[in-house]
């Protein structure tokens, strides 16, 4: 034993070699004074085959230029930090083969000078865990997509046997029955038909879904949507799909209710759609139209109509309150907070 790693033996103590990390010492010269166990069995090299060579040996060779000027700048100001911060780094074992490192360099004094303990992570199982993390939640979303398609594509068949039957009836009350059922439907499967197209599983961009549901809504009454526009007012409001699907069914029968009971007569006018989210997680979601008013006879918590027993429903299924103003303008309030149902 040189008289150099007697000093350091004395210094770093009898743990050295125990330590569960990889450690390599290196004087001001750039030179591999010693390793400990982990070190040799992470480079493949021996003691012996390191002591004395250049610390860029166990780097690769497209690296090797630049470490020269690192190592020179670490040592005129020195203290700890991690290598090449920012930076993907690589170690090379004597087979040649690179592997994912992450290195902390600290100057250490010693019986023979200032010198470098540099502190080596091999990160080589840490990598194969993310890209194992990647790879399945790569998988989850291409589940959740088929999911999604699958629903809405299940849905527009129900959709199609509703349109089949419809067209066997001559009941008109029959078949405004099952148009309005089918409405619900495509709101339904427009949720997930947003959801398919995005990105993000987990929200439903409702702007984009007001986009396809409303126009169209005006279609399935066109005899009264000519004389009828709709503004919507609804900016950057993601919904999760279980709080998405109850508003847009909410939409539907509000609007619909509108094209059916308020602009009757050739009656013109407009349709709001407006929703908006605080910074306290609160939505408020308002469908107004200047149409017929309500009459005051009717009495809209105890309505025969389905419609409005639904919206009263999915009011409270979302935890929410719902108020009403019969007219000037007609106009119905939902208030609720994001996250209120499981």
């Amino acid at each position: 034993m040189t008289k150099q790693q007697i000093h350091l033996d004395g210094y770093l103590g009898q743990a050295f070699d125990s330590i569960p990390v990889a450690m390599i010492v290196v004087n001001a010269q750039g030179e591999i004074v010693r390793l400990n166990r982990l070190a040799e069995s992470t480079f493949g090299y021996s003691a012996s085959e390191l002591q004395g060579r250049p610390v860029e040996v166990p780097i690769p060779a497209r690296y090797r230029a630049g470490h020269t000027g690192f190592r020179r700048g670490f040592m005129a100001e020195t203290k700890p930090r991690p290598m090449g911060a920012g930076r993907d780094l690589s170690g090379l074992r004597k087979d040649g083969s690179e592997f994912p490192v992450e290195i902390g360099i600290n100057p250490v004094e010693t019986g023979e000078g200032p010198m470098v303990l540099s502190v080596i992570l091999d990160l080589s199982e840490r990598k194969q865990s993310e890209q194992r993390i990647q790879n399945a939640l790569k998988q989850k979303d291409l589940l959740l997509k088929e999911v999604h398609h699958r629903v809405k594509n299940n849905l527009q068949v129900v959709h199609s046997l509703l349109d089949l039957q419809a067209l066997r009836m001559a009941d008109d009350a029959l078949v405004g029955m099952l148009r309005d059922s089918q409405n619900r439907i495509r709101s339904m499967s427009l949720i997930h038909q947003t959801l398919y197209q995005s990105q993000d599983f987990a929200q439903v961009d409702f702007d984009q879904f007001l986009g396809g549901l409303l126009p169209r809504l005006m279609e399935s009454y066109a005899s009264t949507a000519g004389h009828v526009s709709i503004d919507v007012q609804c900016r950057d409001v993601k919904l999760p799909i279980n709080e998405a699907i109850p508003c847009g069914l909410i939409v539907n029968e509000l609007v619909s209710n509108a094209l059916k009971h308020g602009f009757s007569g050739g009656r013109r006018g407009s349709i709001m759609v407006s929703i908006r989210q605080d910074e306290d997680q609160q939505i408020e979601m308002s469908i107004s139209n200047d149409g017929h008013p309500i009459p005051e006879s009717m009495e809209l918590d105890h309505t025969g109509s389905l419609g409005l027993q639904l919206v009263h429903l999915l009011t409270q299924q979302l935890r929410g309150e719902l108020t009403t103003r019969r007219g000037g303008p007609t106009c119905f309030t939902l208030r609720f907070r994001l996250g209120a149902i499981a």
